[in-house]
């Protein structure tokens, strides 16, 4: 073996990672590709979002803004989807009614804040929410009070009825319809209801 220090040797040899630029320098060909093309930027972003979940147009638009997105270019692709019917906000909110009363028990008033909030328009919010039947609403409203209704059992009635009148109330139930159904609910289990207030101040 030669002796260290030895030109040429293994030991001297200096590593790739000291010398070898990372990526193309600064002003060679290489590092100068064309800009992104906005259109194509944009339609990626929707594209990717749509796959994730449903989305308004509303949603989308607020998404290009935030990524910089050119609003010429924004508005080209969401009119594109808008046609093709990869964008529909009546089908949306549709679907948003049928699935969150459904499966949360949420009223009209509840849904129609949802919905605005998620920037549809309020005409398609009117019609959304009333394919809500006024029956199976309070209907929906008498299963949530059931669910709730044993494990207030031993509550002070006044303080029960606020509870389960409260209940309803964040899930956009009026006053009205739910003290109607949490009384009939208390009556239906033998409790009485006398003394229990039809609207608290």
């Amino acid at each position: 073996m030669g002796e260290p220090g030895t030109p040429g040797r293994r030991g001297k040899r200096k590593r790739s990672d000291e010398w070898l630029p990372d990526g193309p320098e600064e002003g060679a060909a290489a590092s100068a590709g064309p800009p992104a093309d906005p259109e194509a930027v944009a339609r990626a972003i929707c594209l990717r979002l749509l796959t994730m979940a449903p989305k308004t147009r509303a949603q989308l638009a607020d998404a290009l803004r935030k990524r910089d997105v050119p609003e010429d270019a924004a508005n080209a692709v969401l009119e594109r989807f808008s046609e093709v019917g990869l964008i529909d906000d009546e089908a949306f909110a549709a679907a948003w009614v049928t699935s969150r009363h459904t499966g949360r028990g949420l009223a009209r008033r509840a849904l129609a804040q949802e919905l605005r909030r998620r920037g549809v328009a309020e005409e398609t919010v009117k019609d959304a929410v009333g394919q809500l039947d006024p029956d199976e609403e309070a209907e929906t409203a008498r299963r949530l009070v059931d669910r709730k209704l044993a494990a207030t059992r031993g509550v002070e009635p006044q303080a029960r009825m606020r509870r389960l009148v409260g209940m309803l109330a964040r899930k956009g139930y009026s006053p009205g319809l739910a003290f109607r159904v949490v009384r009939e609910a208390i009556e239906a289990e033998g409790s009485p209801s006398d003394g229990l207030p039809d609207t608290f101040e």
